[in-house]
């Protein structure tokens, strides 16, 4: 493709899709191009790059390209192998038949089941758009040419149903879904599959370069928009009562590919009122609300702060992710259950059940965090993702690829997982795009030097500055890391390094085998600015501890953690059958929970119930009960019952 047409899209794209758009170079950056891959990064990295960028706010941090970050050996490149191979395996002409038969196209494969079975009226929601997203962030991920021409393979499809339909109108259900919508008829969520169709070609254009893709993309737009032509305000509100997805997010990025002033106007019409309102004034109203209906909301609100500075949009964004954050997660990061917040903030006691923490908020609040830490670099915000990501999304894949839809958090439950074919729930398309993109947030830079956000092993290039970053670590089983530098000459950089909330006490930062006189503290980021070359490492110690994460609203209700990672006793697998790990339509698990014990702390030590145990790392036990249990990372844990939060009381035997 011509390279000067590559620069241009590069100028307009958003700050959060920064790493998309520079994975349009084919390959990883060879030395011979560090010149060239200067000049287009800085290029693409600047958001006032020309006169008519559509960028009005610069990250102050920016993610490297995807392209530039591969995995190394452990836990998560284990991972999204498992869910590369998975999503090759799914067939297109399956994942095609609905779109096919709308468009009146001919198609003689076997449908696929559950919400993307011919009569569910979210069918395509999974297969134009998680898939497609997913496979466009696998290829920008891993360098695999295969995936991509899956992707490209499915775009051109897609377009031949949307040519068939004439309108410009894609999905996999009939517009008649729309006019149920408008009005006002019982009906599903049709803009929100639009928007995952929509998200999954811009995807395809940014990641795989496919011009076919945002073409297909604004000729959707361009029917959302007719459709709301004519929608008076009063009414449109009534609309958006009805879960509409990411709408508001992806227009506004459409806006910012193309500048095109009528795809910022109608975001603008995917504003819900009394969602907003109420956070621009640092109000929490979200007792009642469908969770992940309206997380997309804010990651809207926060893409339209980016491409038009209005800063009531950052306040509505930053407000919502401190209120859920700080005041509506449990102890994995997860939030919601039911898939409601129900209670007002800080009252989760009552709040365990077998559909707790929906693994789409987990996504989605993930997403958000992304733009908050572009924002400020704020440490606080990458110890949540951190906590997010061990314990919420780590450990929800079984070997063959299916995901969870929730995370039990109440006792005795189980953990459960979509069926290979009459599942596809909107968690297993989110949940393959998380797996496919472990790289994207590991490192952020500035104009001068490198964050290390998380500890997962990898491999960072850095062209402009001729640099090359290894991370050597077993996260979450290491206590610490490993940097090493390889510089093309000699380079002066700052590294700032995250030292995480739960690192308390024994913290050590070693240059070259040598132990540093700087100051660290948890929540922070150690910063060591000097001359770098080749050869050239860094190790930081980082001692994990037992501590407790009690209920905000009952200080007796805990669960256990060792550094960043939350415990889980083990119960036994009694009565899970096959039925009740794999799971159809319905992602609700089938079946009754066993009690769990509770535990009589005979220490002073809030976490002085627990003790290490010998065998795998992170493996403890009770100490000192009737019946001693083995706690083990929740992560770890596959078709068996188990219990996250314990009832402690004190020796005596009351509560505390």
């Amino acid at each position: 493709m011509n390279s000067s047409r590559h620069l241009t899209r590069r100028q307009f794209v958003s700050s959060a899709a920064t790493a998309a758009a520079s994975a349009l170079l084919p390959g990883r950056l060879a030395e011979s191009q560090v010149a060239q891959g200067q000049a287009e990064q800085s290029s693409a990295l600047s958001n006032s790059a020309t006169p008519s960028s559509r960028e009005k706010v610069a990250w102050k941090v920016q993610p490297f390209p995807l392209e530039h970050v591969r995995l190394l050996s452990g836990f998560f490149n284990d991972e999204m192998q498992v869910n590369h191979r998975w999503l090759l395996s799914l067939p297109q002409d399956r994942l095609l038949h609905s779109f096919r038969l709308t468009a009146g196209l001919p198609s003689s494969a076997t449908p696929l089941g559950g919400w993307e079975k011919p009569d569910c009226e979210l069918r395509g929601h999974f297969a134009g758009g998680h898939y497609l997203s997913a496979c466009a962030l696998a290829y920008a991920s891993t360098g695999d040419g295969g995936i991509k021409d899956l992707a490209n393979a499915m775009v051109a499809e897609l377009a031949r149903c949307q040519d068939a339909l004439r309108t410009g109108y894609l999905s996999a259900f009939p517009e008649e879904e729309f006019d149920r919508l408008r009005e006002g008829r019982q009906v599903w969520a049709p803009f929100y599959t639009i928007h995952k169709i929509m998200a999954g070609h811009l995807d395809a254009y940014l990641y795989c370069g496919n011009d076919q893709a945002l073409n297909t993309a604004e000729r959707m737009a361009s029917w959302a928009g007719e459709w709301a032509h004519g929608i008076d305000d009063e009414h449109m509100q009534r609309i958006l009562d009805t879960e509409f997805g990411g709408m508001a997010e992806s227009l506004s990025s459409l806006y910012a590919v193309t500048g095109k002033q009528q795809y910022l106007d109608l975001a603008g019409q995917f504003e819900k009122r009394k969602f907003l309102d109420p956070l621009a004034q640092h109000r929490d109203e979200l007792k009642g609300l469908h969770a992940n209906t309206h997380i997309p909301q804010a990651i809207g609100a926060a893409r339209r702060y980016e491409v038009t500075g209005e800063q009531r949009y950052r306040d509505i964004a930053e407000y919502f992710w401190h209120q859920v954050t700080g005041h509506r997660t449990y102890c994995n990061g997860g939030t919601s259950n039911e898939e409601h917040w129900r209670t007002d903030p800080d009252k989760l006691a009552g709040e365990l059940s077998n559909t707790t923490v929906e693994c789409c908020c987990a996504y989605n609040m993930m997403k958000l965090t992304r733009h908050i830490f572009g924002w400020t670099a704020d440490p606080r915000a990458m110890d949540y993702y951190e906590r997010v990501l061990a314990n919420h999304r780590l450990g929800t894949q079984d070997g063959r690829g299916m995901k969870h839809y929730y995370i039990p958090l109440a006792s005795g439950y189980w953990k459960s997982y979509n069926s290979p074919w009459d599942s596809f729930w909107c968690c297993t398309g989110t949940g393959a795009e998380e797996f496919a993109k472990f790289t994207d947030t590991i490192y952020f830079h500035d104009g001068d030097g490198i964050y290390v956000n998380l500890f997962l092993a990898s491999d960072l290039i850095w062209p402009g500055k001729g640099v090359e970053l290894r991370q050597l670590v077993n996260f979450p089983e290491d206590q610490g890391t490993k940097l090493f530098i390889t510089a093309k000459q000699p380079v002066e950089m700052a590294l700032h390094i995250r030292i995480p909330y739960w690192a308390t006490r024994g913290r050590v930062v070693t240059l070259n085998g040598k132990p540093l006189a700087v100051e660290t503290h948890p929540s922070s980021y150690v910063t060591i600015n000097r001359v770098w070359k080749s050869g050239d490492r860094v190790e930081l110690k980082l001692p994990m501890s037992l501590h407790i994460h009690p209920m905000p609203d009952d200080p007796t209700l805990q669960a256990a953690m060792y550094g960043p990672v939350v415990l889980a006793g083990r119960l036994g697998d009694s009565g899970l059958t096959e039925d009740k790990a794999y799971l159809g339509y319905d992602p609700v698990p089938k079946g009754d929970p066993i009690a769990a014990p509770t535990i009589i702390n005979h220490s002073k030590s809030p976490a002085g119930w627990l003790t290490e145990a010998l065998g795998p790392a992170l493996t403890f036990r009770t100490d000192g009960q009737k019946q001693d249990l083995s706690l083990v990372p929740v992560y770890r844990l596959g078709r068996e019952r188990y219990v996250v939060y314990w009832k402690v009381q004190n020796k005596a035997g009351a509560s505390g």
